[in-house]
């Protein structure tokens, strides 16, 4: 009886949570999405000789600390779902607002990024790598916008006192989204960064 009362979504024939299993569904579609926006980038690298290349215009040192940002803040991700999952709304409110800033700060040197290589002479109508760059790494970005503007929702729910141990699967669902974030970012930041 109790357990019913406490269950709220369905389970599926594999006994996980039906939301669980539908967002493993988004993020099968989203591998993908991305795995079609870097092949076309792997295909494009290098083909136009139109204004600079990667190996003119890339700053390797610069993303490595952002790539470092992103990474920690899944590590915060992580400890933000143990709090709620303890019932520490005070850990779940440092952890989730820590995370969402990290997520931020990635934001900040993506921006800056893009506005030195505007400066540089490199856009998206420049050359085919331009355009295969600044569609990957910019959908990249949104998606890493959307997991901030979730966090920061999250963060408001617990403010509120509105984020207990029974809410811990939103948070689990919203750490599955932005370890695959980041998991992209690691294929992004070798591919396009690191193999030249």
């Amino acid at each position: 009886m109790t357990q019913a009362a406490t269950y709220t979504h369905p389970a599926t024939a594999t006994g996980l949570d039906s939301w669980k299993v539908g967002f493993w569904t988004f993020i099968g579609s989203e591998c993908l999405f991305f795995g079609s926006l870097i092949s076309t980038y792997m295909v494009y690298k290098g083909e136009s000789l139109v204004g600079p290349t990667s190996h003119e215009i890339l700053n390797i040192p610069l993303t490595s600390i952002s790539t470092f940002v992103l990474l920690t803040s899944s590590l915060m991700m992580v400890l933000a779902l143990a709090a709620v999952q303890r019932g520490s709304r005070r850990g779940a409110l440092l952890w989730l607002l820590l995370t969402a800033w990290f997520g931020s700060l990635f934001l900040g040197f993506q921006a800056f990024e893009f506005t030195q290589f505007y400066h540089e002479g490199l856009t998206p109508q420049k050359n085919l790598f331009g355009a295969s760059f600044f569609v990957l790494t910019g959908f990249h970005g949104a998606h890493v916008t959307v997991g901030v503007i979730w966090l920061l929702t999250l963060w408001v729910l617990a403010l509120r006192g509105r984020l207990g141990r029974a809410d811990a699967l939103k948070v689990e669902i919203a750490g599955l989204y932005w370890h695959f974030v980041d998991v992209v970012w690691i294929a992004i930041f070798t591919l396009v960064y690191l193999i030249q």
